[in-house]
C-alpha cells in the first residue's frame, strides 16, 4: 500500500516504505504472519488469569488497543460515511462476535480446561468449516482447485501437531466438556469474522477496520464486567503490578493489534475460504512456545505435522499468484 498518508504505526511495522506489505502475493503470507502471532496469545492470556477474571483481561486488553488506534479511527473517518446496514451487521459482527465475545470464550475454555488445552485448540480447527460455509453463501466465492484434498491434509497436520500418533480423548464426552463448548463457540465467531473482515476489507481501508473491530467492543465488554460484578484483584506489591502491566501491553500489541493489522490487510487479496488454511499457522507456533516455555520436546509426529500446513501453505500460495496473477494483487495491494 503506497500512499503519502499511511498512519505512522504502519509505517514503522514496515520500515516506512512499505516495500513488504506491497509485495505482489504477500497478501496470503500476510494472514499467515497474523495467525502465526495469535500462536503467542495462550502463554500471555493464561499468566494473566492468576490476576484476573476472563472478562477483565480482555476489556483491559481492548482499551490498550484502543488507545492505539483510536487515532487511526479518528484520520480516517471520512470513509464511515455512506455505510449500509450489511456494513454495520459486519462490522458489529467483527468487533461484538469476533473481538468481544470469541476472545471472552477462548479465554474461557483455556481457564475451564484444567490444564487440557489440547482439546480447546483441536476444536479451534474448525474455523475453517464455519468460514468456508459462510464465505460460499455470503461472498459467492468459488474453491481453489484440489482445495479439498488440500484441507484434509492441513486438518491431518494441525491434528499431529496437536496429538501426534495418538486419540486424543479416552471418551467422547470429554469434548462436550463446558471448556470445550466454549472454544467450538469461539471458533465459529472467529470463523465468521474471517468471512466478515474479507467483506469489509472491500470498503474501508484495513486500518480502519481494525481500529473498529477494537473499539466498537469496549460497550459490550464494558457491560459483561459490570455484570460479573467480580472485584479487581491485582497484585499490591509494585514489581508484580508492574510485570503485569508490560505481560498486558505485549499481549494487546503483538497477538492483538499487531497480528490483526497484518491480517486485515492480507484479506484485501485474499480468499476468506484460502484464508482459513493460512490461519493453521497458528498451532505450529503453539508447538514451538509450549517447547521453548513449557519444556516440551518437538515429536516425530509434529515434525510431520509442520511439513504438511507449511507444504499445504506453499501450494495455496502458488496457486492464488498464479490464478490472480502478481499485476493484480499489487494493484489491489496498492
Amino acid at each position: 500500500m503506497k500512499t503519502a498518508n499511511r498512519n505512522d504505526f504502519t509505517q514503522a511495522s514496515t520500515g516506512g516504505n512499505g516495500s513488504f506489505f506491497s509485495r505482489a502475493g504477500s497478501g496470503f503470507w500476510l494472514i499467515v504472519l497474523g495467525a502465526a502471532l495469535w500462536g503467542v496469545d495462550p502463554l500471555f492470556r493464561i499468566l494473566l488469569l492468576e490476576s484476573m477474571t476472563s472478562s477483565q483481561i480482555v476489556l483491559l486488553e481492548h482499551v490498550v488497543i484502543a488507545l492505539f488506534v483510536a487515532p487511526i479511527l479518528w484520520k480516517n473517518r471520512s470513509e464511515l460515511k455512506g455505510l449500509g446496514l450489511r456494513h454495520v451487521g459486519a462490522l458489529l459482527f467483527i468487533s461484538w462476535g469476533g473481538s468481544a465475545l470469541a476472545t471472552l470464550m477462548f479465554t474461557l475454555a483455556l481457564q475451564y480446561a484444567g490444564g487440557a488445552f489440547n482439546t480447546v485448540l483441536l476444536l479451534q480447527k474448525l474455523q475453517p468449516l464455519f468460514a468456508i460455509i459462510l464465505a460460499h453463501f455470503m461472498l459467492k466465492e468459488s474453491l481453489p482447485r484440489r482445495f479439498g484434498p488440500l484441507f484434509l491434509v492441513a486438518l491431518a497436520g494441525t491434528y499431529l501437531l496437536t496429538f501426534g500418533f495418538t486419540f486424543p480423548v479416552g471418551h467422547a464426552g470429554e469434548f462436550f466438556q463446558m471448556g470445550s463448548l466454549l472454544a467450538l463457540g469461539a471458533a465459529a465467531l472467529w470463523g465468521g469474522s474471517t468471512v466478515m473482515g474479507r467483506f469489509m476489507v472491500g470498503k474501508l481501508k484495513y486500518e480502519t477496520v481494525t481500529s473498529l473491530r477494537f473499539i466498537l467492543a469496549l460497550p459490550l465488554l464494558l457491560a459483561i464486567t459490570a455484570g460479573e460484578g467480580a472485584a479487581w484483584a491485582l497484585p499490591a506489591g509494585g514489581i508484580a503490578l508492574t510485570l503485569v502491566g508490560v505481560n498486558l501491553l505485549l499481549q494487546a500489541l503483538l497477538p492483538g493489534l499487531l497480528s490483526l493489522l497484518a491480517y486485515y490487510k492480507g484479506l484485501k487479496t485474499t480468499k476468506a475460504s484460502v484464508a482459513t488454511l493460512a490461519e493453521l499457522s497458528f498451532p505450529m507456533v503453539g508447538v514451538l512456545i509450549n517447547w521453548l516455555y513449557g519444556g516440551e520436546v518437538v515429536t516425530a509426529a509434529q515434525i510431520v505435522g509442520f511439513i504438511l500446513i507449511w507444504s499445504v501453505l506453499f501450494v495455496i500460495s502458488r496457486q492464488q499468484t498464479k490464478e490472480i496473477g502478481p499485476s493484480q494483487l499489487s494493484q489491489q495491494a496498492a
